[in-house]
C-alpha cells in the first residue's frame, strides 16, 4: 500500500455521555481511503470508569502513535488542536421533583437577589439602612443591628466566596479549574509570549527598553 494521509481536527473541548470514548467523538477524520478512514474513527481514547463528571486532557501524539499502529504507512496531518479535553457527562436522567425545587430555589434566590442589589443601589450601598428597612416592615419594630438578615448575609457572603473560588484550603468543590488557577495560567501565557516577543526584537536590533 502505498502512502496515504489521514487528516484530524479536534475540537478543544468535546462533550461525551458514554464511557468508551471514541476518536469520532472528539475530533473529525478525512481520508481518501475510508477503509482506513472508518478504523480511524473507531479508535478508543479512552475508557473512563468513574461515572462521575471530569474532564480529561488528550494529546494528538498518542493519536497518532495509534494511527501508525493501524497503518504504519500513514502520514497524518493535524488540523486542529493539539492538546484536547473530553468532557465526561452522565446521562442525564429524568426530571422530578427534586429538579422542580432546584429550579424554584435558584428563581427565588435571583428576584430576591436583584431586588436587594436595585434597593442597595438606591440607597448609595447602605445596606445597613435595607436590612433596618426591611426588618421593620416585617416585624414591625427597630432592628437592634443582630437580626436574621444580618446572619444570613454573613453566611451567604461565605457561602458565595467558597463556591466561587471552587476550594477549601487544598480540598476542592468541582473538578473545575478554580479562578485563582485561570488566572495564574492567563499570567503565565502572556509573560511567556512577552519574553519571545521581547526576544525577536532584540534580535531585530528593535530595543523596547
Amino acid at each position: 500500500m502505498s502512502s496515504v494521509t489521514v487528516y484530524l481536527k479536534a475540537e478543544k473541548n468535546s462533550e461525551v455521555h458514554e464511557q468508551d470514548v471514541f476518536l469520532s467523538q472528539a475530533a473529525k477524520v478525512w481520508c481518501t481511503d475510508r477503509t482506513l478512514e472508518n478504523k480511524c474513527r473507531a479508535i478508543k481514547l479512552m475508557t473512563i470508569h468513574d461515572k462521575k463528571e471530569n474532564r480529561y486532557v488528550c494529546s494528538v501524539l498518542d493519536v497518532v502513535e495509534q494511527i501508525q499502529k493501524l497503518e504504519p504507512k500513514a502520514e497524518v496531518t493535524n488540523l486542529g488542536e493539539v492538546d484536547f479535553i473530553i468532557d465526561y457527562q452522565p446521562k442525564v436522567r429524568r426530571i422530578g421533583a427534586a429538579d422542580w425545587l432546584k429550579t424554584a430555589a435558584v428563581c427565588l434566590i435571583v428576584f430576591f437577589g436583584a431586588a436587594f442589589a436595585i434597593m442597595t443601589f438606591n440607597n448609595d450601598g447602605s445596606v445597613a439602612e435595607i436590612f433596618k428597612d426591611v426588618y421593620y416592615l416585617v416585624m414591625k419594630e427597630e432592628s437592634d443591628g443582630i437580626t436574621v438578615l444580618e446572619i444570613g448575609y454573613s453566611l451567604g457572603l461565605l457561602l458565595g466566596v467558597l463556591i466561587f473560588f471552587n476550594h477549601f484550603g487544598k480540598r476542592k468543590l468541582t473538578t473545575d479549574p478554580t479562578p485563582i488557577e485561570v488566572q495564574m495560567r492567563l499570567y503565565e501565557d502572556e509573560v511567556d509570549t512577552a519574553i519571545i516577543q521581547n526576544a525577536s526584537r532584540k534580535e531585530s536590533g528593535i530595543d523596547v527598553h
